[in-house]
């Protein structure tokens, strides 16, 4: 039975896989499959239901048995999401299983073919502290049916979503979950400052969100201290790794990205960025940047799994906070808006080198923002 979990404990390093034997590449043992017939091997999973053998089984079937299945079990999200989980995502702040409920039935009614296809999870954890997991997905699904973007499309959309959950005894209860809604929204054929302009004068519900809203997602699950400080490690060190690059790219002279990005980065990011190499990560981070001179970012939560043969998959959960000053063509004429921005990144590092990277953002909520400052100026 469901109930209410309080506030996520926060990882200790000892929480971290230190191999792969749990993974999604073992899952599907590198097949195109994405349901297997052995969910691998036992892991101890108390109070979750007996059918799921272990956390990446969990993630992967439960997302599988709401959205997919000829049945298509969308009430299940009611035993797998605690009544008063809370649910950060692009717009700001839903709570509990119900407003989920109905938000899925809202999107499998506007791509009745939809299908969410597991691409990574990265996961941390266990049954005493919560298991944390980064789930990267990818929606595809085709706009048959009315949205609360308009009439349907007909057109097909394919977009990344990643969703850093936090589940004990079967429930999710608490989840950070980026949609890449300007994306879809574009594949859609529908302009994203017009959206954007029709969303602020009609906000969706939790937006805007409040400061105590923007305080609690950015510190959710997030140590007191960061575990590079709190419990330091010889070696490579994935967390010390994770918060020293980002603060050098975000808020530095991104003098780390020669020397730890592989020269042919793939890159794929929020609102169709995708483009390989340094240099072009550099041009996008000065994009952003410029538009927001005094941006600074801060890490909220890192997590991974791995070592130093294998290499590492690592999680890092990110906000920021800047204003509006620069022209740029992305978000126009500056407005002077302080504005929020948060995401989650993923990267496979290997010999202390990000190999690849896949990144999320609230460009959306982003727009929106900047749309009400505009409409407050008139």
């Amino acid at each position: 039975m469901s109930r209410n979990y309080g506030p996520a404990r926060p990882l200790e390093r000892r929480h971290m896989p230190a191999h792969f034997d749990i993974s999604l590449r073992e899952y599907t043992k590198n097949r195109t499959v994405r349901i297997p017939d052995d969910f691998g091997p036992d892991q101890s999973l108390r109070g979750f239901e007996s059918d799921y053998r272990n956390i990446i089984d969990y993630i992967v079937r439960i997302t599988h048995r709401i959205w997919e299945t000829d049945a298509r079990e969308v009430n299940y999200i009611a035993a797998c999401y605690a009544p008063t989980s809370l649910i950060y995502d692009d717009y700001g702040l839903q709570t509990g299983s119900k407003k989920i409920i109905a938000d899925t039935h809202h999107t499998t009614g506007a791509f009745p073919d939809i299908i969410l296809d597991a691409e990574e999870v990265i996961w941390a954890g266990d049954d005493e502290v919560g298991f944390h997991t980064s789930h990267l997905t990818r929606i595809i699904g085709t706009n048959t049916g009315e949205s609360r973007y308009g009439a349907a499309t007909g057109k097909k959309v394919s977009v990344m979503v990643i969703a850093n959950c936090v589940a004990l005894e079967n429930d999710i209860f608490l989840e950070h979950v980026l949609y890449n809604t300007s994306a879809m929204l574009q594949q859609l054929g529908i302009d994203l400052w017009d959206e954007a302009d029709r969303l602020a004068a009609d906000p969706p519900p939790g937006w805007p969100r409040s400061q105590q809203t923007w305080e609690d997602l950015r510190r959710s699950a997030a140590p007191a201290r960061p575990l590079s400080s709190a419990e330091p490690v010889d070696g490579f060190d994935p967390d010390a790794f994770a918060r020293a690059m980002h603060d050098n790219i975000w808020n530095g002279d991104m003098s780390m990205v020669d020397a730890s990005y592989a020269a042919d980065l793939p890159f794929e990011g929020t609102t169709e960025r995708k483009f390989t190499g340094s240099s072009a990560y550099k041009d996008y981070v000065t994009s952003l940047r410029s538009a927001f001179p005094d941006l600074s970012l801060q890490v909220d939560e890192v997590y991974w799994m791995g070592n130093e043969q294998d290499g590492w998959l690592i999680s890092t959960r990110w906000s920021a906070e800047g204003t509006h000053k620069g022209d740029t063509d992305m978000y126009r004429a500056a407005t002077g808006a302080a504005c929020q921005i948060w995401g989650i990144t993923q990267w496979r590092v290997r010999d202390g080198r990000v190999e690849q990277e896949w990144q999320l953002f609230n460009e959306l909520d982003l727009m929106m923002q900047i749309a009400k400052a505009r409409r407050n100026a008139v």
